[in-house]
């Protein structure tokens, strides 16, 4: 399939001569029979497009309608697709206006696929609890392919020194690295936005797209990323897509040439978003708040889209279907959640999962609040009928609670100088909070991502406290998320925002590196240990069903301790927790309801038996994962 259909733009006067008109960007550039929407809405760009009407002669297919906008070299196509459509190429003929249907020949002529899908697309396994995710950004973690560090059309050349600049990681380098994402016990794979970046500066990052349905030639192509899936789903793991929906980069094409003056938040113009999250639930918000919000700019780099547009709405949801499609993906992660129109929210993720039934979405709404959290996810009875379709959303306040619990250093009034007080019960009480969420094990908890000082470092580099925050992750009721370089102790500033110091190169992916995290060479010995610990975890966890849809019940703190079970008809595993600095012994006689008739457990990382008839001995600042016997 060809990454694009493209054609070079010629200046045409307002009354353009039948070989003077030429197709920019046609969008989606292909579809597949045998989708369950009937409809598909093609975006034709080019010059003075408007002046033509477009006609098809294929069985199944039939042109619903055409519209012509305030732009003229936009023309937007309505086609309805038979439900025994049979995939096939057909020619979209373009003639003057109000000659479509007569026999002059065609000025313009476009040849579009309708595709075959693959067997089971429809019935595809999205991830959830069985699951453990690893999160990359393909930029920082692997150069497999030095050739396309750069490009010659775009401004934003590799320069590994700078924080801000591209390195030059790429598709070639994660397909290159996947046994080990597979060997470490992760089923999944995140990598921040692939989509062509092409901005003059901080492009490395993805979330300032330029062109919907392209991957970055930096990173390969589009073929590229949809073998890079294939090769995964070879080793067990599937692939999530990062998704963006509120907001492009301002290199992006349409910002040239809009296609309607409400395309973009407030017409155009760069006012920026106040990220007022909670204004558009506030029983008391002002209209103007809950504007600003879902159409102020990000920043002036990454202008606002409008979905309250239906054109663009129509767009945004083809395009994320037409990504699952091609690529053959198990998941979207979707950027920003909140900051976009909200009734377009509802119709975006109902189109998606009534195309895909099983598939997983997982919204971000940065928000330590569980109430605004739970505002998102699919279930929720919220005051002003706002009805939602997102299976999951990622769990901030279960991170800020368990980073903020474990740093807290523990003295006789918990009180840490950084945050206030914090310490395990805050953990336990946000666990406890569960009831706000129509399905709180669908979430995905996370140690840390691409926005946050590294967990390593937020836990003061104490190897203990480390172990509790993967243990939790790998036992709690949610679907865990780690972030690439966790596994090796990767370290960063934690005062203020520096996003250079958590998003360094992976070790290893690049040619020459004296440190090679992928084969453990040049590894100091806690990085080898804190790599073998969660391999083991991980890999434990994989057979672990007990905590991939258990039920749980935890016990309110006590001593700087804290303890949770996950059980089932047939099996429990349970987490003890011990922050101090001493060994603690914990009177079994507490725990009774989960360990009457329980006489031992076994370590799942050492092997070793605790008899409970003298109690439960926990080392010092450790973890402690036993099954039940």
């Amino acid at each position: 399939m060809p990454l694009l259909f493209a054609a070079t733009l010629v200046s045409l006067p307002v009354s353009a001569t039948p070989a003077s008109y030429r197709i920019a960007h046609l969008e989606p550039m292909s579809w597949w029979a045998g989708m369950r929407h009937p409809a598909l809405q093609l975006m034709v760009h080019g010059e003075r497009i408007a002046d033509l009407q477009p006609a098809i002669d294929y069985p199944g297919v039939r042109i619903a309608g055409t519209t012509r906008v305030a732009n003229p070299n936009y023309l937007f196509i309505d086609l309805e697709l038979a439900r025994d459509v049979r995939p096939g190429s057909f020619a979209i003929a373009f003639r003057p206006a109000g000659q479509a249907g007569d026999k002059a020949p065609p000025v313009l002529t476009h040849e579009y696929r309708l595709l075959p899908r693959a067997p089971g697309s429809r019935e595809r396994q999205g991830f959830g609890g069985r699951d453990a995710i690893y999160q990359v950004m393909p930029d920082r973690f692997a150069n497999g392919d030095l050739a396309n560090d750069s490009a010659t059309a775009m401004a934003d050349k590799a320069n590994r020194a700078a924080g801000g600049g591209r390195h030059g990681g790429d598709l070639a380098g994660m397909a290159a690295h996947l046994g080990y994402v597979a060997e470490m016990g992760f089923t999944q794979v995140w990598p921040t936005p692939l989509l062509e970046n092409d901005m003059p500066a901080y492009s490395y990052h993805g979330y300032a797209a330029t062109d919907f349905y392209r991957i970055d030639r930096r990173y390969g192509g589009n073929e590229d990323f949809r073998a890079f899936v294939a090769a995964a789903r070879g080793k067990g793991i599937g692939v999530i897509q990062d998704v963006v929906l509120n907001h492009i980069g301002a290199g992006h094409w349409w910002m040239k040439d809009l296609p309607m003056p409400d395309w973009i938040g407030y017409g155009g113009k760069p006012v920026l978003t106040k990220h007022h999250r909670v204004a558009n639930g506030d029983p008391y918000g002002s209209r103007a708040d809950a504007r600003n919000f879902t159409e102020g700019w990000f920043s002036r780099g990454m202008p606002d889209l409008n979905q309250a547009n239906p054109f663009m709405a129509t767009y945004l949801i083809q395009n994320t279907i037409w990504w699952i499609e091609y690529a053959g993906l198990s998941g979207l992660r979707i950027d920003t959640y909140g900051y976009s129109n909200n009734a377009f929210l509802t119709e975006w993720s109902r189109r998606v999962l009534d195309e895909y039934p099983n598939l997983n979405l997982v919204g971000e709404e940065w928000s330590t609040r569980v109430p605004v959290v739970a505002r998102w996810q699919q279930g929720k009875q919220n005051h002003d009928g706002y009805l939602s379709h997102m299976p999951s959303m990622m769990d901030f306040p279960l991170n800020d609670a368990l980073r903020r619990a474990l740093a807290s250093p523990v003295d006789e009034k918990g009180v840490d100088s950084n945050h206030g007080t914090f310490s395990l019960n805050d953990l336990y009480e946000t666990l406890a909070q569960d009831h706000l969420y129509p399905a709180p094990q669908d979430l995905v908890l996370f140690e840390g991502n691409h926005d946050l000082p590294r967990t390593w470092s937020v836990l003061n580099e104490d190897m203990g406290l480390w172990r509790m925050a993967m243990a939790y992750l790998a036992t709690a009721p949610r679907i865990p998320q780690f972030y690439y370089g966790t596994e090796i102790l990767m370290p960063s500033t934690t005062q203020g925002r520096d996003d250079a110091s958590y998003r360094h190169d992976f070790p290893g992916g690049w040619p020459g590196d004296r440190v090679n995290a992928f084969t453990g060479a040049g590894l100091t010995a806690a990085q080898r240990e804190a790599q073998a610990y969660l391999k083991k975890l991980l890999n434990w966890r994989k057979g672990a069903t007990v905590v991939h849809g258990g039920r749980t019940m935890h016990f309110g703190p006590e001593q700087d301790t804290y303890v949770l079970f996950r059980y089932d008809g047939t099996r429990k595993v349970v987490l003890a927790l011990n922050k101090n600095p001493k060994p603690v012994t914990l009177d079994t006689g507490r725990f009774g309801e989960m360990l009457d008739g329980v006489a031992t457990g076994t370590d799942v990382i050492t092997g070793q038996t605790f008899n409970f008839d003298r109690g439960i001995a926990l080392p010092a600042r450790t973890a402690i994962i036993l099954e039940l016997k």
